[in-house]
């Protein structure tokens, strides 16, 4: 049986993922990567594919592997090199939980993609986040003032997160 025919097997198998975490500054709901890989392995497992994770070359690649023919198909999404420790670990997390949803076509609730339809904020400047960051390590409550005034990229959003906890 081919690499495709046992994802086929293990798709019909995995149905919806259940959401149990909850991000308060997006108010939506998620699958963390412990509920997908506790959802999605053991299906996996009993087609004879391996799931593997590995960051390699500052890259995050999920790939499934067919144990028995050797093919594979995989994801992969660059790490940002500018991050400290805390930030690397929240970002390969995030990006091994978007690579497996992407790879497997996940159902899961399209909370980004409805954001991304509307119309969106402008960004800070450069200068304008800097002053943000500064205030916001002495005082939480300008976050959501700023969230309502402005959009954060990906990277700020990491940064923001790890100065809040």
């Amino acid at each position: 049986m081919k690499i495709y025919e046992k994802l086929l097997n293990a798709k019909k198998s995995i149905g919806k993922v259940h959401k149990n975490s909850k991000n308060p500054h997006f108010k939506n709901n998620y699958a963390d990567i412990n509920a997908l890989i506790e959802t999605i392995e053991p299906i996996l497992l009993e087609n004879g594919l391996l799931l593997l994770q590995p960051v390699i070359n500052g890259k995050v690649i999920t790939q499934i592997i067919d144990v028995e023919s050797g093919e594979k198909i995989e994801s992969i999404l660059d790490l940002d090199g500018n991050l400290n420790p805390q930030q690397r670990g929240s970002q390969i997390t995030y990006y091994r939980r978007y690579t497996l949803q992407s790879i497997l076509s996940l159902q899961t609730t399209d909370d980004d993609g409805n954001s991304a339809s509307t119309p969106q904020k402008p960004l800070m400047s450069e200068s304008q986040y800097e002053k943000f960051i500064e205030r916001l390590q002495s005082d939480n409550s300008i976050l959501a003032k700023a969230r309502n005034q402005f959009q954060f990229t990906a990277q700020q959003e990491l940064e923001i997160k790890e100065i809040i906890g």
